[in-house]
């Protein structure tokens, strides 16, 4: 990234990243919280029947508090709480809907191609730039009713917010936040047209779903926008980038998914619970409580490792290894409670969809000779650049 230092193969946060499955072992071993090596100062959860506990009970440890920041707003209805959380849920649940989100298949499956025509005849590409970045982005932009042709701008203030560049933590604030007033702007402007004007697209539904004659006002629908911008595009890329990159070094795997594509929901599913590309969710205790037999104050923030509660054997017999073709299809990748990730059907259409037809078209490639694989993040793990190549047919 321009302006920051290239990640440090030997830190904690770049062996999360590479090495996940084998560093959440070392500290279960030790036990079920880890209060050495927390991102930011968190306490680290680490085992399945504690991370499960704290997931599902929203009063004693609140997401609410743990996203509260001074000047942002909040990220509907990820940083709410019950009871306020359940009527924005009772709201857009409905539009995320596996049957609503089922409909933009087409336009999923269509994109997906297109990307891949323009780098196939070339037997290679950086699938991170070329496939896993722009997808998201552009069915994001129909998704919003957003012009397709827009989309370079639109990866330039996604990323100027999600990766800012910058010497240091003071320059990628301004810049983060400058392109946040952007985005912001760009949302309250098509909320005003999609008022006068509406058409067939989100935003329009946003503003004018009502469950018993309740509405989401433009502040709140704006809240909304913000969270699946942020939420949701980086998630999916990162996602696609460890999938790939998985099936790209394990030739068994990509093989029985290259025989048959139609496997590919299922592929998704283990690719996501072993991989747990988002690795942690944050938690705030709201009153003095115990978490794996250790006393914590009120007000102690916890990181939920789903990544090690997804590979945790200690709970479910067998998590500690990968089962491609798994029956049981329990995971925390989109986490678990009330806040269970609004937009993972979505989520699932983009994989599945890019699993299935990548495969059908590109049955055998792998990771371009002599190429080093750097992986980023911190609580979100994926691969900034993943040169892939293949014998063109």
């Amino acid at each position: 990234m321009d302006g920051q230092a290239g990640p440090d193969p030997q830190s904690i946060e770049y062996r999360r990243c590479a090495e996940p499955r084998e560093y959440f072992a070392r500290l279960r071993a030790l036990g079920p919280v880890d209060t050495a090596e927390g991102f930011e100062g968190r306490v680290q959860v680490l085992t399945l029947a504690e991370g499960d506990r704290m997931l599902h009970d929203y009063e004693l440890f609140s997401s609410e508090v743990a996203g509260a920041q001074p000047g942002r707003p909040r990220m509907i209805p990820l940083q709410v709480d019950p009871p306020e959380h359940s009527r924005y849920r009772r709201l857009l649940d409905p539009v995320f809907a596996p049957r609503s989100v089922a409909l933009l298949e087409p336009d999923v499956t269509s994109l997906t191609n297109d990307l891949i025509d323009r780098f196939y005849v070339k037997g290679e590409c950086d699938f991170s730039e070329e496939l896993s970045v722009p997808l998201p982005s552009a069915i994001f932009l129909r998704l919003f009713g957003l012009p397709i042709d827009g989309l370079d701008d639109f990866l330039a203030l996604k990323n100027n917010i999600m990766r800012a560049p910058g010497q240091n933590e003071q320059e990628r604030a301004a810049v983060r936040g400058r392109a946040a007033r952007q985005v912001r702007d760009l949302f309250s402007t098509v909320i005003d047209e999609r008022s006068r004007q509406p058409q067939d697209d989100l935003i329009t539904r946003l503003i004018n779903f009502e469950v018993d004659g309740d509405k989401l006002t433009k502040e709140e629908a704006l809240d909304i926008c913000a969270l699946l911008l942020l939420a949701g595009l980086d998630t999916v890329s990162i996602s696609l980038q460890c999938m790939l990159y998985h099936l790209a070094t394990h030739p068994a795997d990509r093989q029985t998914l290259a025989r048959d594509p139609a496997l590919a929901p299922k592929v998704v599913e283990e690719l996501l619970r072993w991989e747990t590309p988002v690795q942690g969710v944050t938690r705030v205790s709201t009153r003095e409580t115990e978490v794996g037999g250790c006393p914590f104050p009120a007000g102690t923030q916890f990181q939920v490792l789903l990544a090690s509660i997804n590979t945790d054997p200690g709970t479910v017999p067998g998590y500690d290894g990968l089962a491609l073709t798994r029956g049981d299809k329990r995971h925390f990748a989109f986490g678990g409670g009330v806040h269970r990730c609004l937009g993972s059907h979505l989520a699932r259409l983009e994989l599945r969809t890019v699993l299935r037809e990548w495969h059908r078209r590109i049955p055998e490639y792998a990771v371009k000779p002599g190429a080093e694989i750097s992986w980023n993040g911190a609580m979100l793990r994926g691969i900034d650049h993943l040169p892939l190549v293949w014998e063109v047919r």
